[in-house]
């Protein structure tokens, strides 16, 4: 979606890169803010009913399509990782951490793959999110699966995460669409003004 935007007003490619780039580090920033305020808040059962890093990483897709997403996926759990493993409590563990990395750059890419659906049509954002999601908790599954002997999960324990986070899900696939929404109309709005 922002794609659009920046070619419409006809920026060199540098710009494109340095503006792509300070939102990809904003989301980013949001995706270690939010889970800490979550977890602040309600704890760590929180967190994994929640989900807080998921939602800027999916509006990140949805924005900056599925190669910069990609990047928002997987740099979001690393750099929350390394910063609050220099506070002696590193979110997410990691033991977690490669498995989560993965899930969220599903979740990113596939969301990115609609962005340029979504800069025609806004509507396009809550497909996006949902098959997103189900593919993101669908690689994590997969990925437990295959690593069951050397992880410490269990598909059993992983399905009964995917359960707690439903209602976090399930208010992201309403709250990224309508977010996307509205940046789309502001950018719009400009367009005519």
């Amino acid at each position: 979606m922002i794609e659009s935007v920046l070619t419409r007003k006809n920026l060199s490619f540098k710009w494109k890169v340095t503006i792509k780039s300070l939102i990809a580090a904003g989301i980013v920033v949001l995706a270690v803010l939010l889970p800490q305020l979550v977890h602040l808040a309600l704890g760590e059962a929180g967190g994994v009913e929640w989900l807080p890093m998921y939602l800027p990483v999916l509006l990140g897709g949805c924005l900056l399509g599925w190669a910069w997403g990609l990047g928002v996926g997987i740099a979001s759990p690393a750099v929350s990782f390394l910063l609050t493993f220099a506070f002696g409590d590193p979110m997410p563990a990691l033991a977690r951490l490669p498995f989560m990395m993965a899930e969220l750059a599903v979740f990113a890419a596939v969301s990115g793959l609609f962005a340029k659906r979504i800069a025609k049509n806004a509507w396009m954002a809550f497909p996006a999110v949902l098959l997103a999601q189900v593919a993101g908790r669908g690689a994590f599954m997969l990925l437990v699966l295959v690593f069951q002997s050397i992880a410490p999960f269990t598909p059993a324990l992983i399905w009964a995460q995917i359960q707690t986070g439903l209602l976090g899900m399930v208010l992201q696939a309403v709250l990224v669409p309508f977010i996307v929404m509205g940046l789309k109309w502001i950018l719009d709005r400009e367009k005519h003004d």
